[in-house]
């Protein structure tokens, strides 16, 4: 099945999501084996995330999606 390109999200959403899990799972390791550091880059993995989903969020907005 074709996707409709005008269909698609931005990219940004979905690297975003991604990014935002990544931490989630960073943070979760840093907290199971004490390191505060890895926990800490987890949590700004996250709110990276979370600002790039909104970038693209607001890209989709303009275009219309």
């Amino acid at each position: 099945m074709a996707v409709d390109k005008d269909q698609e999200v931005d990219p940004d959403r979905t690297e975003g999501a991604a990014k935002n899990l990544g931490g989630k799972v960073k943070e979760g390791a840093g907290r199971l084996v004490g390191d505060e550091k890895l926990k800490n880059e987890g949590k700004l993995d996250q709110v990276k995330g979370k600002v790039q989903n909104a970038v693209g969020g607001i890209k989709d907005a303009l275009k219309g999606k």
